[in-house]
């Protein structure tokens, strides 16, 4: 493995060197993109952070209405209530995740490293909040299920573009929704208005994990041609 491929990368705020960074082949940056939830607690340049997120809103988004926003969190308090939100979802989550899948050694290195995130969590130097602008529904009116996977579907490109740009800058980063489980506590500890939601929450930090190439199932498994079960790949 290669030092492109794993990581991890010193901290840096110098903007030729994160410019030089950006300049990553795609192919490797998407190859080598992994969930890293193990973060220093190191700052991180808001140069660095504002170029990862004009990266993000380079994506395409529906109508192109860009009607997306990012809260940045770097506040403690705001950091601790999340925490706080966390702990709640995952002494659930993870309780029974354990019980269904806790033998198996994939998933309990999984549940290892997101247990090191849920504890660490108000460490972690900077949390993105992707948010969407005017809710996805009319009140009291009927709305078919597209509705709402036309509305969050328009945001999720740019989060995976903020994946890939901290990929590249090397900051570790992941995407995450437990924090953000009470919507209510969520726009009270933002101080959203109600026709703002959240969505997801990425936590950004200098890595104490690597990146590097990981398992995937071959397409051949979950290509289907014209209709289910045809596999053209297999």
């Amino acid at each position: 493995m290669t030092e492109d491929e794993s990581g991890p990368r010193t901290a840096t705020a110098e903007p030729d060197e994160v410019e030089r960074r950006l300049q990553m082949p795609l192919e490797l940056a998407m190859a080598t993109q992994r969930t890293v939830r193990r973060v220093l607690p190191d700052p991180v340049d808001d140069a660095v952070l504002r170029r990862c997120l004009e990266l993000a809103v380079e994506a395409p988004t529906g109508s192109n209405l860009q009607n997306w926003a990012f809260v940045v969190v770097r506040d403690r308090a705001a950091k601790a209530a999340f925490a706080a939100q966390y702990r709640r979802a995952w002494s659930l989550y993870g309780g029974i995740g354990r019980k269904l899948r806790g033998s198996d050694p994939a998933t309990a290195r999984i549940m290892k490293s997101v247990q090191w995130q849920v504890d660490h969590f108000e460490e972690i130097p900077v949390l993105v909040v992707p948010c969407m602008r005017g809710g996805p529904r009319i009140p009291l009116a009927p709305m078919p299920s597209i509705v709402d996977t036309s509305y969050y579907g328009s945001i999720y490109p740019a989060v995976q573009n903020l994946l890939l740009a901290a990929r590249a800058v090397g900051l570790g980063a992941s995407l995450i929704t437990l924090p953000l489980w009470s919507s209510i506590q969520a726009r009270r500890i933002l101080h959203l208005p109600l026709s703002v939601d959240p969505v997801c929450l990425v936590p950004l930090g200098w890595p104490i994990g690597r990146y590097g190439r990981k398992h995937r199932r071959g397409v051949g498994e979950l290509v289907h041609l014209d209709r289910w079960d045809s596999r053209p790949w297999a």
